[in-house]
Order: structure tokens, then sequence, then C-alpha cells
């Protein structure tokens, strides 16, 4: 999937939050980094929609974040730092489910779909658990399920690894490396990006780096540092 900013710019309440930016994404798997506040969110959740440019474009898959808003933010799907804050009801598969409702499905279509989707990604024996009742990890791949029923072709992710013991960071960071579908990463574990084909990091709201992993967290350590 081709996600294009072409000067692309956000400003909240007079203040730049991201100065104007033009750039193609294209890599299976991409990671964004950055200091708090560095403009890394706000420019992760301009691909989907859930900002829009104060200045400038963003498309996916050719279609525009605002004037085609519904269609292009059906192609990615976000997760959010705290996931169970996006789960609107209690019992995970009518979670999963409700995702499904307003797309003109049959209930065995939505019925299919959802087991098929608690199959992918391991979880059919927390069907019927509560969202509450979730472990972290679970917690992350329940969130996974949810977003990926309605089948984006982008998936991103904002701090997926976060408060996460060992094992079930593990499990997360094989689930996004398994995923066919292009993922984007927001982290500050930058152990997470050893694999990843690109890495952006954002500094006071300017893109300061794009490049392999390596390079990109060589480069914010040293901002880091200051």
């Amino acid at each position: 999937m081709e996600i294009v900013f072409s000067d692309a710019s956000v400003s909240f309440a007079g203040r730049t939050a991201l100065h104007p930016l033009s750039l193609t994404l294209f890599e299976r798997r991409i990671g964004i980094i950055g200091l708090n506040g560095s403009g890394k969110t706000t420019f992760a959740r301009l691909i989907n929609g859930l900002v829009r440019p104060t200045t400038g474009r963003v498309t996916i898959g050719g279609l525009d974040t605002v004037a085609d808003e519904e269609a292009a933010r059906g192609r990615a799907g976000f997760i959010f730092q705290n996931p169970q804050h996006q789960m609107i009801l209690p019992v995970l598969a009518e979670d999963i489910a409700f995702g499904l409702k307003n797309r003109g499905l049959s209930a065995t279509e939505i019925a299919g779909r959802t087991e098929a989707v608690l199959q992918r990604f391991g979880i059919p024996h927390l069907a019927r658990r509560r969202i509450h009742e979730l472990s972290g990890g679970e917690t992350q791949l329940a969130a996974i399920a949810s977003v990926m029923v309605t089948g984006p072709d982008v998936l991103i992710l904002d701090e997926p690894t976060n408060q996460l013991d060992l094992k079930n960071r593990r499990l997360i960071e094989k689930t996004v490396a398994d995923l066919p579908e292009q993922a984007i990463v927001i982290t500050h574990d930058l152990g997470l990006l050893d694999s990843f084909d690109r890495v952006l990091l954002f500094h006071q709201g300017r893109l300061a780096a794009d490049a392999p992993p390596e390079d990109a967290i060589s480069r914010y350590r040293e901002i880091a540092a200051c």
C-alpha cells in the first residue's frame, strides 16, 4: 500500500505539531520513533484521518484522507496506546462482531468472519471472555483481531508492547512480524524495530531521520542525549 504525504502539516490552536512534510511510504514494516511530543503520533494519525492536515494532503492507496475520508479510513486500522479504550462491547466476540454489523453482512457471515479472525490470532478460547478480564498481551491481540476483522490493508499500532512482560512482548512482536498486511508501529521499544524495513525519527515536529533501523536509532540516541 502506498501512503503519500504531500506538504502535509498539522497545527493545533496556532501551534505547529507537524511541520510540512512530503514523503512516500510503501515498505512492509515501518517504525516511528521520537521523544514525547515530537509529532510521531500526529504523523501516524494523519494516515487514516484521525487527524486532518492543516495544509497539504495525505493519500492512502490513492484515496485522499479528507475528500475520501470514509473509504480511506477503511484502508488503515489503528490500535491505540491503551487498546482497551477502543473496545466498545464487554465480551470479545461481541466486540469483534460489532465492527462488521454496519457493513450489511448476514449474521452467518459475521459469525464466520469473527471465528476466522479469532483463529487467525490464536485466541478462540478468549471469545466469551470479558474485555476487562484479559491480560495485557491478550488485550493487544483482542484489539488487533477487532481491527483486522474489517480487512484493512495497513495496521498502525501505537506503543503495542507498552507495559507488557517479556513473554507478551515477544508474542506481540511475533504477531506483528507475521502480519501479511503493512504495519506501521509507533514505539519507544527500540528492539522491536530490528527487523523493520524503515524507521522515521521525529523531533520537534520535524522529520529528523528516515533510514534503516540502526541509523535512525543511532540518531535518536544522539538527540535523547542532548
